[in-house]
């Protein structure tokens, strides 16, 4: 494994300017609701599914089926509940945002209580009656504890539902960029470099936001994130395969003032990219097209 050089504000060389204060990779993000609680149903999960095993030589047939089928429920409730906590907490990111198309949160707790009741009617022989009153309880637990899934769509409320499907699909596309971006990066091995993408991430981010607020002209902000984040995310790529072998000081540099110029194009356009002339940011865009080819990447549009 690649060891991963330390950086920090104030070490040397480290990521910030003097007189540049770093980014806060935090920035325009909201307090997330952690999966961790849905580890606690996989734990859950065990007992039962070691003493369906256990009873497959006891002769017990319907004991063995009700415990096996137990464990199954309620691990299929534990992953069904971690992906719904992950897929609501994307949506509460976004200023403008569909609800997930599935909901997931809802799904485990349904699957959660109907496990307990069937491991505690037929598993534990409590009786169909207290097997459902577990069950029960187990769902409302469940609920309590991770909350229902985001049901409706939230953002432009003037807007209609297409327009605001708009938003949503570019903000999607355009943060998937960004989780790769920062995929590629942490592949370089460096933390001070790492830190440095985050930076831009950052940044991006901030892009994404005066979107969501203000999407008069989406096709062309559109096309602005998907030229930049894909040339970023190509040219971090090369630069992780040239780096991790050669750890060339002058790639190094390139690298560091390519991000800089997009940082710094982000950072322009944040609040006044929708009412710009578009033959002026037509103009930018070509330019950073010409920077990365430079750099030898050829960047995809994003549409």
């Amino acid at each position: 494994m690649t060891g991963r050089r330390f950086g920090g504000t104030y070490s040397k060389g480290g990521p910030t300017e003097p007189g540049k204060p770093p980014g806060n990779k935090f920035d325009g993000r909201r307090v997330q609701r952690g999966s961790g609680g849905a580890k606690l149903i996989y734990a859950a999960a065990l007992p039962m599914g070691l003493a369906g095993l256990l009873e497959i030589g006891s002769g017990d047939a319907v004991a063995m089926i009700a415990e096996l089928g137990s464990f199954a429920l309620m691990f299929f409730s534990a992953w069904m509940t971690s992906e719904g906590v992950k897929a609501a907490n994307a949506f509460e990111a976004r200023t403008v945002a569909r609800p997930p198309s599935i909901p997931r949160k809802i799904i485990g707790g349904v699957a959660l209580g109907l496990g307990v009741a069937l491991g505690g009617a037929f598993g534990w022989q409590l009786g169909i009656i207290q097997g459902v009153l577990f069950g029960i309880v187990a769902a409302g637990a469940h609920l309590v504890a991770f909350g229902p899934d985001p049901m409706k769509a939230k953002g432009l409320d003037d807007a209609s539902d297409f327009d605001r499907d708009r938003v949503a699909n570019a903000i999607d596309k355009a943060e998937t960029l960004v989780g790769q971006l920062m995929d590629q990066a942490r592949g370089i091995g460096d933390r001070e470099l790492e830190g440095r993408v985050e930076r831009l991430a950052t940044a991006a981010r901030a892009v994404f936001r005066a979107v969501e607020e203000d999407p008069r002209d989406l096709p062309r902000a559109r096309k602005f994130m998907g030229v930049y984040l894909t040339g970023a995310r190509d040219a971090t790529a090369k630069f992780a395969d040239i780096y991790s072998r050669s750890r060339d000081p002058q790639a190094r540099t390139d690298f560091v003032a390519l991000l800089d110029d997009l940082e710094s194009s982000f950072n322009a356009h944040r609040e006044s990219l929708l009412i710009e002339d578009r033959t002026d940011l037509d103009i930018e865009i070509e330019v950073l097209r010409d920077r990365l080819k430079h750099e030898g990447v050829r960047p995809r549009m994003e549409e």
